[in-house]
């Protein structure tokens, strides 16, 4: 038998009116200590996390669009980006489905429903300013589509003075040729020499030997917008272009504006740079000799080839010309544009093609993603920047590919994921996401292919407020004061650019073969955290940082250097990892650059034990802890420098049990820990040092220090046993869905029963038990017995590495994260006390303080538990996507469906009243 939860729209009790002011340059009043704690208690609206809110087809009705908005406010949620995507259903009249028109009428009234309908909850409303990803679509011509260059090698015959050219593709040109030694296969481009071209050949000067000749052609990348929505396919635009943005400005993001009318969005969003292969436009060769002085095409042989003698030198000067090119016509133009109309640009400004570090200071809002907090990644590249330029708030692309497949994520995942993000500098938080879901195609409702479900076909959905508590408590927490991170990495930008090769021009794509993972991971196990910066940043902004740290960097402005040393000259503390630079950017040997180098960086770290040393020697940690190396490389944390205290926030990454003593490097001498959980402080104030900790999978703790810190008050405890009660035997168990009840004896799983094994939703655990007198001491219901689950990566996994221009009918799984955990309580559960609610269970350690609602005598629990949909989803006969595919083409492929079994559902562990020890 299988079930789904019935949705209960829970209705909000007031619409707050939305704050729409962006926190910039750290420049607003500080706020005491007790407002921060009040704050904390009741963080604002703007402090809730968000969600990438799918509108599939889009086929959308307004009654429906409502639901799920007041269900976002209910749920905590403080605000969604529309997201136009693929069509999920063909058009069925008798049930009311209809796939819009991408910026149809229709649709457009829809976006304007659903954001005035948002305003007036007080959520925040923004827009993808197009639909899938990247933009494009079909007001794209092939001339302003992403555009690369293609190299065709033919055979030339000894004594041949000339060869027909090549055929050519549609919208292709030629733009140079060259002769050159060698063959087809292997060729030497330090032999090229210019090819004359005319309207049918190309002329060269004969050899008596065989050659080769190479044709260039200014071509295509081919890539269509990906995920499109009806009537938004397309090809995706060339982002070096003005002409190609700005015609999609017009033609797209124009309707899109509007239909905000006199509301402008909060922001207009753009995904992830992700024009695959897009290394051309048609104006690079003169925008590059106007840049870089010289001609490009005579060298494209030593570009294309790579192993020439000049090859990297000009492979970072086209990738320079390329970071700023994408810069002025995708970044600014858009920036610019926002701010006309009254809006904000958010950007992931990062992928392909080559934005760098110092792109992100040319946008409103960047925005990052990606869990590898002990390696390179795009978050951490989001929150550098923002914390270089003055945003106070990084906001980020959350819980993407979230413990596969859709409906799979869980309560503890999300922790999981989000206490790595907040540990990185993030602080607002997107859920990725919301799919909208037609009610006329049931349970479980649409989603994305590949992504977590957040919205209320979720069965475990009622524990969501509590989740976005935490949330919203710790994002607001994370936006107090400054950032403190010690550490600067100084990206090798010029590196990267020496490193970018045809179809492949990405500075964070080279950053994860640049910058040594063991290295960034020893810093954080060293007990600081880090930011990464770039040269162009130092050249205008200096060193931030208390520490700079130099990673193997071989090409480096001489004027970084020189700023470096004003910053070491002033007291600023400089550390080297690897090998020193040699050349400059255009990799020309510098004799005081050497020198300069060679003086800032006398002796380099060659391994990480030395590079703990050098950094110690530098300046104490901000976190000092006396564990294990595993644990010491599983504990994470991040520090807020406030005025007149300072905020710490650390967490186990791991899944198993951390026993720690630490130290915080905090100047002040007394301290509160505060739970997100409550809003409130914690009992009790305490002395930054020699803190001794035990940290469940997965937990966190959060602390502020300073003078004023206010303490919950210590109750005496005077209760009358300190003797554990064991609750774990014969519960009434309903299961909500089947309206069924049965007795479970010994706690039992869901699935062990073939009555339930297919079911997805709610169940209601009850039992009574006797006290003799109420307690006036901490009593707390503790679900004991889960397990940390075998095949643990010590830190998750790396963003996949790409070669060439991808296949679009291709879905890879990508570099999510999950809680590696078998909790006791499987997924979420809701407490109540004798009628009353005591909080919610979705997170070691499973605990709850339920003093305050017993009663002497007879008492009553209830424990409202719920799995995930992957249970009944299960049960149901696979899909059939065919006509879907028939009639739209293949627009996406549903991830890991081989994965979709029933898990493990109900109460799996030990439940006892556990009392506080008498002080």
């Amino acid at each position: 038998m299988k079930s789904l939860p019935c949705k209960q729209l829970l209705l909000p009790a007031a619409a707050l009116a939305f704050a729409c002011c962006h926190v910039s340059a750290y420049a607003q009043a500080a706020p005491s200590l007790q407002a921060i704690q009040q704050g904390f208690l009741s963080p604002p609206n703007e402090a809730k996390p968000m969600v990438r809110w799918w509108w599939f087809g889009p086929a959308v009705e307004k009654p429906e669009i409502l639901r799920e908005l007041q269900q976002m406010k209910a749920d905590g949620i403080g605000g969604a980006e529309l997201a136009f995507v693929y069509p999920q259903v063909l058009d069925d009249p008798a049930s009311g489905l209809k796939n819009f028109s991408f910026l149809s009428p229709e649709m457009l009234d829809a976006v304007q429903y659903a954001q005035a309908e948002g305003r007036k909850l007080g959520l925040r409303i923004d827009v993808t300013l197009g639909s899938g990803w990247p933009y494009g679509g079909p007001t794209v011509t092939l001339h302003n589509a992403a555009t690369r260059l293609r190299t065709i090698v033919a055979a030339l015959p000894a004594g041949a003075a000339s060869t027909p050219l090549p055929a050519l593709k549609e919208g292709e040109s030629l733009i140079y040729a060259a002769a050159v030694n060698g063959t087809q296969s292997k060729w030497d481009a330090s032999t090229s020499s210019p090819a004359t071209l005319d309207s049918a050949s190309a002329k060269v000067t004969a050899a008596d030997v065989p050659r080769a000749i190479l044709f260039f052609v200014q071509s295509h990348t081919g890539q269509m917008v990906k995920r499109a929505a009806v009537g938004a396919e397309g090809w995706v635009l060339d982002p070096f272009s003005k002409e190609a943005v700005a015609t999609h400005l017009k033609t797209v993001g124009e309707p899109l504006v509007k239909a905000f009318g006199n509301t402008p969005p909060y922001a207009i969003f753009s995904d992830s740079l992700e024009a695959y292969g897009a290394d051309w436009t048609p104006t690079l060769p003169e925008e590059f000799r106007k840049r870089r002085g010289y001609d490009l095409l005579p060298h494209l042989p030593e570009l294309v080839a790579g192993d020439a003698p000049n090859s990297a030198n000009i492979r970072h000067d086209w990738g320079k010309t390329l970071t700023e090119l994408v810069n002025e016509a995708y970044l600014v133009q858009i920036n610019d544009w926002a701010k006309q109309h009254g809006t904000k640009f958010r950007s992931q400004t990062y992928g392909e093609p080559a934005v760098s570090l110092s792109s992100q200071k040319l946008v409103a809002l960047p925005e990052g993603e990606g869990p590898q907090w002990r390696a390179f990644s795009t978050l951490r590249w989001a929150s550098s920047g923002n914390h270089l330029f003055g945003n106070n708030v990084t906001s980020g692309e959350t819980f993407t590919w979230l413990h596969s497949p859709v409906f799979r994520a869980t309560p503890l995942d999300m922790k999981a994921e989000a206490d790595i993000d907040f540990i990185m500098g993030e602080n607002q938080l997107i859920f990725h996401g919301w799919p909208y879901s037609a009610p006329q195609v049931g349970e479980p409702g649409w989603s994305l292919y590949a992504a977590a479900v957040f919205n209320d076909h979720n069965p475990w959905h009622p524990v969501m407020p509590a989740v976005t508590n935490y949330i919203a408590r710790l994002s607001y927490l994370m936006r107090q004061g400054k950032p403190a991170n010690q550490v600067a990495v100084l990206l090798p930008t010029d590196d990267a650019w020496a490193a970018f090769r045809p179809t492949k021009v990405t500075v964070t794509g080279a950053m994860q073969d640049l910058l040594p993972k063991e290295m960034l991971g020893a810093i954080l196990s060293a007990g600081y955290n880090f930011d990464f910066t770039d040269a162009e940043a130092i050249d205008r902004l200096g060193v931030q940082h208390s520490i700079l740290l130099l990673p193997p960097t071989t090409r480096i402005p001489v004027s970084t250097l020189k700023k470096i040393a004003a910053f070491k000259a002033a007291g600023g503390k400089v550390v080297a990892y690897g090998h020193l630079p040699t050349l400059t950017p255009e990799g020309r040997p510098s004799a005081e650059l050497t020198e300069l180098a060679s003086n800032l960086f006398p002796a380099a770290a060659n391994t990480t034990v030395e590079l703990t040393t050098a950094l110690h020697q530098a300046a104490v940690p901000d976190l000092s802890f006396d564990t294990a190396d595993f644990d010491r490389n599983a504990i994470g944390f991040i520090r807020r420098k406030l005025s007149t205290g300072d905020i710490y926030f650390l967490t186990n990454t791991s899944n198993r049990e951390i026993k720690a003593t630490v130290s915080f490097a905090t100047s002040y001498a007394s301290g509160v820990a505060l739970d997100p959980e409550t809003g409130h402080a914690l009992p009790g104030t305490f002395a930054p040092k020699k803190i001794v900790l035990t940290l469940a999978p997965y937990e966190s703790r959060t602390y502020l220090f300073g003078n004023g810190v206010t303490a919950a008050a210590s109750k005496a405890t005077t209760t009358a046993s300190t003797t554990p009660i064991d609750l774990s035997h014969d519960w009434s168990v309903s299961f909500t869905g089947t309206g069924k009840t049965e007795t479970q004896h010994t706690l039992a799983d869901w699935t062990s029963n073939e009555a339930t094994l297919h079911y997805s939703g709610e169940a209601v655990y009850s039992r009574g038990f006797r006290i003799e007198r109420a307690p006036t001491s901490g009593v707390y219901l503790t679900i004991s017995g889960g397990s940390a689950e075998p095949g643990a990566p010590d830190a998750p996994p790396s963003a996949e590495k790409r070669e060439g221009i991808p296949n679009p009918l291709v879905t890879r799984t990508g570099p999510g994260t999950r809680a590696w955990y078998n909790p006791p309580v499987r997924e979420g559960a809701l407490l109540v006390v004798n009628g009353k609610p005591a909080g919610a269970l979705w997170h070691p350690p499973y605990r709850l303080d339920i003093a305050g609602l017993l009663k002497s005598g007879e008492n009553k629990i209830e424990i409202y538990v719920y799995n995930t949909a992957l249970n009944a989803w299960s049960a149901l006969p696979p899909h059939d996507y065919e006509p879907l595919i028939e009639k739209y083409g293949d627009r996406f492929q549903m991830q890991d469906l081989d994965k979709v079994k029933p898990v493990p559902s109900g109460i799996l562990g030990n439940i006892e009243l556990v009392f506080e020890a008498q002080q």
